[in-house]
């Protein structure tokens, strides 16, 4: 298999490939001045034949993958730690990858393409749609609904019934305790929307 983007995100994706015991082939990256990462070799993407390779998205910007996603004859997988903790009940869809401490708790749906990062904590009946980036330390309490492209920052916290838009961003360290519309910014405790992206 094949990892598409060779950044610092990419190293925690080939540690979870790694101790799952996948083969990975190489990296593939834009810049062509890459030529290695952790040891393995980086090809240019100008030169790929990306057709039915087994391929993940090694790219933190929400959208920037989802633009490759559509655009890249992939079989996209799934990459799930070890040591993170998923209930049976959780379902996660393709291109998705969950790094170590991570819970997931029961009835939860996880969609294409999310990032939920190291030691995040989604709770019961949560609805991450795809593209979302769940950062480290972040919090998800029960039935929260996140569409897609938003960023929740590190260490951020969504109260319980909560709905946040689609390509909002939750600033690190923010409490959020009502929903959050489409493209919105917000910082604080209590959260506060200081602006609205150009969506």
């Amino acid at each position: 298999m094949i990892l598409i983007g060779a950044s610092g995100h990419a190293k925690v994706i080939l540690d979870i490939l790694e101790r799952n015991n996948r083969d990975i082939k190489c990296l593939v990256d834009a810049n062509p001045n890459i030529k290695q990462l952790c040891g393995y070799k980086v090809e240019h993407d100008a030169d790929f034949d990306f057709t039915k390779k087994q391929a993940i998205l090694s790219i933190g910007s929400n959208s920037i993958r989802k633009k490759l996603a559509e655009e890249l004859p992939c079989d996209f997988v799934i990459g799930i730690h070890p040591q993170s903790v998923l209930d049976s009940t959780v379902s996660v869809k393709e291109g998705t990858v969950i790094m170590a401490g991570v819970v997931i708790n029961r009835d939860t749906q996880v969609g294409k393409h999310v990032i939920v990062n190291t030691s995040a904590s989604i709770d019961h009946d949560c609805i991450v749609n795809d593209f979302v980036h769940i950062s480290p330390n972040a919090t998800l309490c029960g039935t929260v609904h996140i569409a897609e492209g938003t960023h929740i920052g590190a260490g951020a916290v969504v109260s319980p019934n909560i709905k946040i838009g689609k390509w909002a961003i939750i600033g690190a360290g923010a409490v959020v305790i009502r929903d959050i519309p489409d493209f919105a910014v917000v910082v604080g405790n209590p959260g506060k929307i200081i602006k609205y992206t150009n969506g």
